[in-house]
């Protein structure tokens, strides 16, 4: 454990099981300095424990800085859950699951991620208080996935204004891989803007919904590194920036949802001699945390999640410019300032 490649001195790493229920489950808290850890709780059906480890660590690790950028009093966390999401969801997991965190006391806050919805949550929530991105409650403000998505069309659009001169997407080709719940609403909105749109996902049903309502031209799931494009938004899974990848994206700008998108940390100082703009994943997506922190806080203010997104806006920007003025990939200058704000040496 404490030689694993991704542990970053974690406070805390728990593993859960319940037999009656099926529960299998990761916890991980990265850094309590800040607060809390939050951060949501993803169902994949992981080829290995050791892959579902790796995923649990990296992600929280991620969560930790993801909540320094976005100016939370929170620090990071994860939980990861062994199972398939169409066929291993039963309400008796999801209590289990709200047990294990309830286990912890407060230490860690859950939410939704990939493979889970606000009804999971729900479930969850009858064995925690600790759980937000709830329907119902007086704080609740339901899936926080709409303002990931918002803040990704915005970070796209500041991300372009240094790539291209202006923030305006019209005439601009966009390729979103991923068209879940954040994906779909990044389609949506670039469609608006008038950028014409390349999509992919290993779900046709929701590919093919994504671009009846956008004009979005579908492509097989490989393929949509080869599509001609200025902007690559990857909206799914993580380490999709990688040697092979990046060898055929033609794109000058990537910024999307996904957590975790470089393979390897390394890949920032070869798109930057690209010449690619890359928007470090925990700061362009750090919508939907905002919204999970103002229901945590009790009082939920959508006042409030707006401004804490125009401010990380200019976080994103501040990056951004740094790199381009210093000569630093941007993952590494976003890193630098967010072990700064959590009390870590860079």
């Amino acid at each position: 454990m404490f030689d694993h490649p991704s542990f970053d001195s974690h406070e805390d790493v728990h593993v859960f099981h319940d037999e009656p229920s099926g529960l299998r489950a990761i916890i991980a808290i990265h850094s309590t300095a800040l607060g809390p850890a939050a951060g949501g709780c993803r169902m994949w059906n992981y080829a290995s424990d050791e892959a579902m480890l790796t995923d649990a660590l990296r992600l929280s690790q991620g969560m930790s800085y993801k909540n320094a950028m976005a100016g939370l009093e929170l620090g990071g966390g994860k939980a990861v859950i062994w199972g398939n999401s169409h066929t291993d969801k039963t309400p008796e997991l999801f209590r289990a699951f709200g047990r294990a965190v309830e286990h912890l006391q407060g230490r860690y806050w859950t939410a939704e991620d990939v493979g889970l919805s606000p009804a999971d949550l729900a479930a969850a929530a009858e064995e925690t208080s600790y759980a937000a991105g709830l329907e119902n409650g007086a704080a609740a403000s339901g899936d926080p996935s709409p303002v990931t998505a918002l803040g990704v069309y915005r970070g796209i659009c500041e991300t372009a204004k240094r790539a291209f001169g202006s923030p305006d997407l019209s005439g601009k080709t966009v390729a979103v891989q991923g068209v879940g719940h954040v994906g779909s609403d990044v389609c949506r909105h670039v469609a608006k803007a008038g950028a014409k749109l390349y999509a992919s996902d290993v779900n046709t049903a929701a590919l093919e919904r994504i671009s009846k309502e956008t004009g979005a031209i579908i492509v097989a799931p490989d393929e949509i590194y080869d599509q001609p494009m200025d902007i690559f938004s990857p909206n799914a899974l993580g380490a999709t920036i990688n040697d092979e990848s990046f060898s055929r994206l033609g794109a000058k700008v990537i910024a999307g949802g996904a957590n975790n998108q470089l393979a390897s940390a390394d890949m920032g100082e070869k798109l930057r001699k690209a010449g690619v703009l890359y928007a470090p994943d925990y700061v362009i997506n750090g919508g939907g945390i905002i919204n999970v922190a103002a229901e945590i806080s009790g009082a939920y203010s959508r006042t409030w999640v707006d401004g804490k997104l125009d401010v990380l806006m200019q976080t994103l920007g501040d990056v951004l410019d740094e790199s381009l003025s210093e000569g630093m990939p941007t993952n590494l200058v976003a890193d630098r300032i967010a072990k700064a704000r959590i009390g870590r040496s860079a």
